[in-house]
């Protein structure tokens, strides 16, 4: 039996060695700073990272990406951090040149749909050779930057690479999900009215994974401004083709939408603003409509009961808050 004396030294001994600084190799990892431009580039990242990083949105929910310009904090913001992350394919094209001066520093500069093949994409005639930007409104085409992001962070920080590659397959498990349910879902609205007609074309990847017609007021960027033929066209289309909804769009001005609804009605034809869908920006920050699965839940939810498809007004997992169109 060990005495009084000897406990005491081993006790003291314990606590010393719990004390001492941990040898640099030993030492938990600091946490990663990631700065990603829009809030789908963000919520993916954060999804991947859990709480091995600290992962900043520049863009503001409700803030149109193609019209923002980076301020003099976003640069100071990026060059403080360890990683950028950028949607690409023109969207950020007002930040081109912060995003240069940035990647010349020596940071680390990802654009999440670098990797994805070009033949997969979207080339509208209007951007002369330039891909449609909005890709993450096809849920499997944004898994491909969400293999993109887990790659990157792997090549970067290959000490954290089970725990990366761990999350990005259980969130691409989810995204797979909700992949399935929405064409289930935008399947259930009638053949005859799977036409979708938003504020600009940023719905193109989204019409063509789900099986709808989409036409766009401006074109795939908020830049181009629509004319009065093009307002015209659309009011020829309404009241042709009996179209019971059109959508508003939470980064875009109403008011060519208001004046469709206006023109139809002139013609005798009523039409209703079937709801306000999630285009270049998720929902307010903390909301499950701030996730981009909350996102894509709300738009194809309140599409399918907007033009008379099933869906619940709380949408796939019951989460959703905001109101949703209701089939007319």
């Amino acid at each position: 039996m060990k005495s009084p004396a000897a406990l005491t030294l081993a006790a003291a001994v314990a606590l010393l060695v719990s004390v001492l600084p941990l040898s640099a190799q030993d030492a938990p990892k600091k946490r990663t700073d990631i700065v990603a431009t829009i809030g789908m580039v963000g919520d993916v990242v954060s999804n991947i990272v859990g709480d091995q990083a600290i992962v900043t949105t520049l863009i503001a929910p409700g803030v149109d990406p193609h019209l923002y310009r980076a301020t003099r904090n976003d640069v100071v913001r990026m060059l403080k951090a360890d990683m950028i992350f950028y949607s690409g394919l023109m969207l950020e094209g007002k930040m081109g040149d912060a995003l240069v001066k940035v990647a010349r520093s020596g940071k680390p500069v990802y654009a999440v749909t670098e990797m994805v093949d070009e033949t997969y994409l979207l080339e509208p005639p209007e951007f002369e050779g330039h891909f449609d930007p909005h890709l993450w409104m096809d849920v499997r085409g944004w898994m491909t930057a969400t293999e993109a992001i887990r790659d990157a962070m792997c090549e970067y920080d290959p000490q954290r690479r089970e725990i990366y590659t761990a999350n990005a397959a259980a969130y691409l498990k989810k995204l797979s999900d909700l992949d399935t349910w929405a064409k289930k879902t935008i399947e259930s609205i009638p053949e005859n009215r799977r036409v979708l007609i938003t504020a600009h074309d940023a719905f193109n990847y989204f019409a063509r994974a789900y099986g709808l017609h989409v036409r766009g007021v401006q074109g795939v960027s908020t830049d181009s401004e629509a004319g009065l033929d093009d307002l015209n066209e659309l009011v020829d289309f309404i009241v042709v083709e009996k179209i019971p909804a059109i959508f508003v769009e939470t980064s875009v001005s109403d008011r060519n939408m208001m004046a469709l609804v206006e023109g139809a009605a002139s013609r005798g034809v009523d039409v209703v603003i079937g709801g306000e869908l999630f285009s270049d920006a998720m929902g307010t920050a903390g909301t499950y409509e701030g996730t981009y699965i909350g996102m894509i839940d709300h738009n194809v939810t309140t599409v399918a009961r907007a033009l008379g498809g099933s869906a619940a007004k709380a949408g796939m997992q019951g989460k959703l808050t905001g109101a949703q169109g209701s089939a007319p």
